[in-house]
């Protein structure tokens, strides 16, 4: 499993990170992540994830949604929590760049296919229940 945090700051905006140009998917925006270890629960590999890729503490919050993908050499499950930045200045330590963009400003970035699904899921929690209330739930 994949567990995926969508991070938001105080002024609303969701923390997105650009791939490096090796390897699969290389270029594109995605929210950031990692591979669960054995025996981890899913919360504490996206709050350790976070803190490796990007030096940022997090509050994992809700489940956001899970998605099952099928690329064309395996298929994978995303698990994606809302989650609140508590401290350290995101770093791209395993990316190209990171940037702070408002919810809705995320389709003028190319994200991986699997990424679309998570988008409407944000936008429409955003719209029912306001991104504060989200994040911190």
């Amino acid at each position: 499993m994949i567990g995926v945090g969508v991070v938001y700051n105080s002024a609303g905006e969701v923390l997105i990170d650009q791939r490096l140009n090796e390897g699969l998917l290389g270029g594109l925006w995605e929210f950031p992540g990692g591979k669960q270890e054995p025996g981890e629960l899913i919360v504490e590999t996206i709050r350790r994830e976070l803190e490796e890729e990007l030096a940022i503490e997090v509050e994992v919050g809700r489940q956001l949604i899970v998605i099952e993908h099928a690329y064309s050499h395996k298929n994978l499950c995303f698990v994606v929590h809302l989650c609140t930045w508590l401290s350290g200045e995101p770093q791209p330590l395993a990316s190209q760049q990171v940037r702070w963009v408002r919810p809705e400003q995320l389709g003028e970035y190319r994200f991986p296919a699997a990424n679309a699904q998570i988008i409407a899921a944000l936008q429409g929690a955003c719209t029912s229940f306001g991104v504060v209330s989200q994040a911190k739930t």
